[in-house]
């Protein structure tokens, strides 16, 4: 997490910005990702907002912050009152980093600085004031299980505080164990599987004191460093190995993300965010043990390199905000409240001061030549964040929303009224873009929207009513809400179902399961089966039961499924939660695969395919084909064979020496495998137009 640049001594940090960007800038050559052409918009993008696709439903705990101890304002009336209005509903202390060096009880932090008015119970009552909840990180890096122990003691037990939130450490994978250390640890054994080992300890220390807390455990970010890397003995990376040891002990895991780069880069990887949910899941599914599904996701620092104070950090926030929660994180939280002036540039026509936090410290420069505004003037991720509580509410549910122009994001909520709010984004910071919004599973009112909007270097907010439900234009760097109406009644519905499961995947059918939805006004008819497509919803079929198997699937794909409910007079339920899941190979046939990965070093890994035959007569020549999950994986090289790979399609043929495949032997090919975002593997693949079993 990044430091005050204002106070007190400074932990290491440098080396491992240093290391980041390099990666960072290596991943941005990988991707060929470039900033926009400023050119006048002229043809309308079309959004389209799909209620009947719904998504993970607005935890209470949505809207977070970091307060830190080295920041004199924490506790301030002024200060928490911007936070509530803000609508922040989690704050975590005692400020990243710091906390492997924090001491509680005596307030202190030998090497960092602490100013006054930041302890334990100053930061409560600030939680207290605003009326949210606090997630509290225990010090891993210099304390112990027992000190973290007596603090759930103090806060819960002493004081009655009702502290939920505990983590384990901050970025604790920073400690030097993958070579580039700015995180405090004192233990001897640096590893992931010591970690994991005290990880164990503490959450048994602290739970003896109160068994009612959750205690998290931390996780790095698919796609970024160390993601994928295995150091000393340790047996697989970091989140593998947390998760085999610890997994049993937790009950959610902490995710930190600095995405860097250019405004424009860090823009753009907000895409990145459906594959790096999925991934995180799907890790906590295999290693985290029996009821994994337990265990929730939290994203505890976000923030972006460039226009830190500007209008691209809004824009990351909200658009980064959306997608996390919307693909099921329970907090979201900015790295920070107030963190110091920085390197001063112009972003956009506008001054950025360079400053992690959402609030003016009213710091000035070292030589006085710059200073802030004064101490709380709420800079632009600030009013972002209070746009985020204007747009999606606890409670309500996401619902899919897409566009056909990569510098326009959308996304959108139901509510239990029956309203819909539509957020847009325009990440182009020279053309207003004119929209066209397209309605299923919603039927907007006549009544003109209520329209929120956010605009580049604007002092705030501005709401009003305005334009219809169906088009409108977005101004350069904005943000825009509206909340719309819908024709007609909505009461009698029936209930949505309940949360899918699913069982007996094969490569072709699967068979999903829900609980049944309570009726409304009239009976329940019957079921319907949706698969999301984007931001279309492709029926799969109907049912009057609470099961339906569904046929005719790809192989190797994923699919995210809604139930809805329609009763007999015709209305039709609010959308059930999602189901992901991924079809496999086929359970027998003629060719077999076996995708291999190895020695990844963080945007790369040496890669290898190993093809059987287990047909009964040779193969004379062939050619293996797969196509890559995302569109920032590429085979970089290769060898034993001609590799080649047009868009997301890889095609492989033999070399001279290997095209003949025996009955039941089997050749081998290696490439080099580049990524520059969530590294998700492919498992379907097809040698001469037949499918093979893959493992």
């Amino acid at each position: 997490m990044p430091y005050p640049k204002t106070r007190g001594p400074r932990p290491a940090r440098s080396r491992r910005t240093a290391l980041l960007t390099s990666l960072l800038l290596a991943v941005g050559a990988l991707s060929g990702v470039n900033p926009p052409n400023a050119s006048a918009a002229v043809d309308p993008v079309a959004v389209t907002v799909n209620a009947r696709a719904g998504l993970a439903t607005v935890p209470a705990t949505a809207l977070g912050v970091n307060h830190a101890i080295w920041d004199q304002n924490l506790g301030t009336a002024e200060t928490s009152d911007l936070l509530r209005d803000a609508g922040v509903r989690m704050m975590r202390y005692p400020g990243g980093s710091y906390a492997d060096i924090y001491h509680w009880k005596d307030h202190t932090a030998p090497g960092g600085y602490v100013a006054p008015g930041t302890d334990f119970d100053t930061f409560m009552a600030a939680v207290q004031r605003v009326g949210a909840e606090p997630m509290i990180i225990a010090n891993y890096g210099t304390g112990t299980p027992a000190e973290a122990a007596d603090w759930v003691r103090y806060a819960n037990v002493t004081k009655g505080y009702g502290a939920k939130y505990w983590t384990v450490g901050n970025e604790n994978y920073g400690n030097g164990h993958y070579g580039s250390a700015w995180e405090a640890d004192d233990h001897p054994d640096k590893s992931a599987t010591q970690y994991a080992r005290l990880v164990v300890e503490y959450a048994d220390a602290m739970k003896a004191v109160d068994p009612s807390i959750k205690v998290g455990a931390v996780l790095t970010m698919p796609g970024n460093w160390p993601d994928g890397i295995t150091a000393g003995a340790d047996p697989g990376p970091w989140n593998q190995t947390v998760l085999s040891l610890a997994g049993p002990k937790i009950d959610f895991v902490d995710v930190h993300w600095y995405p860097g780069g250019s405004a424009a880069e860090s823009l753009a990887r907000t895409n990145h965010i459906p594959d790096a949910a999925y991934l995180l899941r799907e890790q906590i599914t295999r290693y985290a043990g029996p009821n994994a599904a337990r265990i929730g996701i939290s994203f505890t620092e976000l923030n972006v390199d460039a226009g830190r104070t500007t209008q691209p950090a809004a824009l990351f926030l909200a658009d980064a905000y959306s997608g996390l929660l919307e693909n099921g994180v329970f907090t979201v939280q900015w790295w920070n409240v107030h963190n110091g002036i920085g390197t001063v540039s112009e972003v956009a026509g506008q001054t950025d001061y360079g400053d992690f936090g959402i609030l003016s410290s009213g710091a000035c420069t070292e030589d006085g030549s710059v200073c802030e505004p004064p101490l709380n003037t709420p800079f632009a991720p600030y009013h972002a964040l209070t746009m985020m509580k204007l747009f999606a509410q606890p409670g309500n549910q996401f619902v899919r929303a897409g566009t056909d122009q990569p510098l326009v994001s959308a996304h959108a909520v139901r509510r239990a009224n029956g309203d819909l709010a539509v957020l847009l984004v325009n990440k182009d910071p020279d053309s207003a873009h004119p929209v066209t919004i397209d309605y299923a599973g919603f039927t907007p009112s006549a009544a003109t929207p209520t329209v929120s909007t956010l605009t580049n270097g604007a002092a705030g907010i501005a709401t009003g009513q305005s334009g219809s439900a169906t088009s409108r234009t977005l101004p350069p760097y904005s943000l825009t809400t509206l909340v719309l109406r819908p024709a007609g009644a909505t009461a009698g519905r029936p209930a949505a179902p309940g949360q899918p499961t699913v069982g007996g995947v094969t490569d072709r059918t699967a068979t999903i399961s829900w609980p049944a939805a309570a009726s409304g006004g009239s009976p329940i008819a019957k079921y319907e089966v949706y698969r999301q497509n984007g931001a279309i919803s492709e029926q799969l079929g109907e049912t009057r039961s609470t099961s339906f198997t569904v046929g005719n699937l790809v192989p190797g794909s994923r699919y995210t499924v809604n139930v809805l409910a329609r009763d007999t007079a015709g209305r039709v339920s609010w959308s059930s939660p999602p189901l992901t899941f991924a079809t496999g190979s086929p359970a027998a046939s003629a060719c077999g695969v076996r995708f291999t990965t190895s020695g990844d070093w963080g945007n790369g890994y040496i890669g290898g395919v190993e093809i059987t035959n287990n047909g009964t007569s040779s193969i004379n020549g062939w050619t293996l084909t797969w196509t890559w999950p995302t569109a920032w994986q590429q085979v970089s090289s290769g060898w034993s064979a001609t590799w080649e790979q047009v868009g997301t399609a890889v095609r492989v043929t033999p070399t001279d020496d290997n095209r003949q495949i025996a009955a039941g032997g089997s050749v081998s090919a290696g490439f080099v495998g580049a990524y520059s975002g969530p590294n998700v593997l492919p498992t379907a693949f097809t040698l001469n137009g037949i499918r093979c079993t893959s493992g």
